[in-house]
C-alpha cells in the first residue's frame, strides 16, 4: 500500500488570458464578453446597413460612454477581403457591405500575465504535492508542459489537455505521475448547435503503479455569470445530469473514479443535486469536514463558497486518508478571514501583495488515498 494524493485546482492567471477576464470586478468582463457576442452577431449578417456600419465601428474603436472601445479586448482578422477602410494604421470607415465580402476571425488579445503571479501559482501546486492533479482554465498541452518544466522543477512526467469548446482557451488539463491510458473526450456531446459541456468533460484514465486503474473526470462547469442565472443554472443542471449519465458507465462500487473540478455553485445547489445526490459518489471535504462549510470555502466573491471539488467513488471513499484547501495563493487571504467572525484566519503567502500576482482566486483541493 502506498499514499497517492489528488488534487483539483482552477489555475485562473497561471496562462496568458484574454485580457477580458483579467479585471478584478468580473462584471465587467462579463459585460465586455456580451458586447463582443453581439458585435459578432453583427459581423455575421449578409449585408450592413448604414447604421450596422457605424456600430461596429464605433463600438471597435471608440470610448463610449465610459466603456472601452472592444479594440482593447479583441483583433480582428482580415484573411480574405477587407472589413476596414483604413488610412495608414487608423481604422476609418467599415468597407465591406456584408459578411460575403471578407473573411475572418475575431482573435482575444492575450493579457501580459505577472511573473511573481505565474511563481506563486507554481507555489501553490508545489504545496500541495499531488500526484495527479486536474488543472482547470489551462491554455494548451504545451503551456502545460512548459510550466512543469520552467516553475514546477518537472514534478510531472505527464500532462495531457484537449482543446474543448471554449473559443476562448479556457480549457481543463491533467497533471500525472503516473502513465496515461484511454482517454475520451465528451466535447461533441449535446446537438451541433449547443454542446453540452462549455470545455469539456474528459475522462483521463491514469495507471498506477500498484497495477490499478484510476479514472478521473475534470470538469469545469457554466459559470453563475452576473445575471440571467436561471439560464446559467440550467445550463449548469444540464452539465452535471451529463455528468451523472458518463458515472453510470461506471461502478462506483468497484472502480476508482474520480470527478474534479470548478463545478461553479455550492454543496446544497439544485443545478448540482443530480451529480451530488449520486448513490457511492462523495465528496472529499465533507468527508473530512462534515457539514463545517468555513473550512470547505475555495473560492470568496461576496461569500465564503465551496464550488470546487473532488468527488470519488465508494472504493476511494474507503481508502481516504484526508482532505483539504490550499488557500495561501490568494489575495487578500488574511484580510478577508480575519473579518469573518466563523471562518479560521488564514494568511497568504508573503509573495502575493496584489490581486494581479495572486496565484488564483480559487483554492486548490487535494485529498489523500491509501492504494
Amino acid at each position: 500500500m502506498s499514499n497517492y494524493r489528488v488534487a483539483s485546482f482552477n489555475v485562473e492567471n497561471l496562462f496568458a488570458r484574454p485580457k477580458v477576464f483579467n479585471f478584478r470586478d468580473k462584471s465587467v468582463g462579463d459585460e465586455a464578453l456580451e458586447r463582443i457576442g453581439e458585435f459578432r452577431k453583427l459581423l455575421k449578417k449578409p449585408t450592413y446597413s448604414t447604421s450596422d456600419k457605424r456600430k461596429v465601428l464605433n463600438e471597435f474603436t471608440k470610448e463610449i460612454a465610459g466603456k472601452p472601445p472592444l479594440k482593447d479586448f479583441i483583433r480582428i482578422r482580415e484573411d480574405r477581403g477587407k472589413l476596414w477602410k483604413k488610412s495608414g494604421w487608423s481604422i476609418t470607415g467599415v468597407r465591406a457591405d456584408g459578411a460575403g465580402d471578407w473573411d475572418g476571425t475575431v482573435e482575444f488579445i492575450k493579457a501580459k500575465f505577472s511573473e511573481v503571479g505565474r511563481e506563486n501559482t507554481a507555489k501553490v501546486i508545489r504545496s500541495v504535492k499531488a500526484d495527479i492533479a486536474c488543472i482547470v482554465e489551462a491554455d494548451n498541452r504545451p503551456g502545460l508542459k512548459s510550466f512543469d518544466t520552467d516553475l514546477l522543477r518537472s514534478a510531472y512526467r505527464y500532462e495531457m489537455l484537449i482543446d474543448g469548446n471554449d473559443q476562448r482557451g479556457i480549457d481543463v488539463g491533467l497533471y500525472s505521475k503516473f502513465p496515461l491510458g484511454t482517454i475520451r473526450t465528451h466535447m461533441f456531446d449535446g446537438s451541433s448547435r449547443s454542446k453540452t459541456f462549455s470545455r469539456d468533460c474528459p475522462e483521463y484514465e491514469v495507471l498506477l503503479p500498484n497495477g490499478e486503474r484510476l479514472v478521473i473526470l475534470c470538469n469545469h462547469l457554466k459559470s453563475k455569470g452576473y445575471g440571467k442565472t436561471a439560464k446559467s443554472d440550467a445550463r449548469r443542471k444540464k452539465q452535471a445530469e451529463a455528468i451523472a449519465e458518463i458515472l453510470s458507465g461506471y461502478d462506483l462500487k468497484k472502480d476508482l473514479v474520480v470527478v474534479a473540478g470548478d463545478l461553479n455553485d455550492t454543496p446544497g445547489s439544485t443545478p448540482l443535486k443530480p451529480l451530488l445526490g449520486l448513490p457511492n459518489l462523495f465528496d472529499v471535504l465533507e468527508l473530512e469536514f462534515g457539514a463545517q462549510y468555513e473550512k470547505r470555502w475555495t473560492y470568496h466573491y461576496n461569500d465564503f463558497e465551496q464550488i470546487d471539488y473532488i468527488l470519488v467513488s465508494k472504493p476511494l471513499k474507503e481508502r481516504f486518508k484526508g482532505a483539504g484547501v490550499e488557500r495561501r495563493g490568494m489575495y487578500n487571504l488574511k484580510k478577508l478571514t480575519s473579518a469573518a467572525p466563523t471562518i479560521p484566519t488564514e494568511a497568504q503567502f508573503s509573495s502575493v501583495t496584489h490581486w494581479t500576482n495572486g496565484a488564483s482566486d480559487h483554492g486548490a483541493v487535494w485529498a489523500d488515498f491509501e492504494l
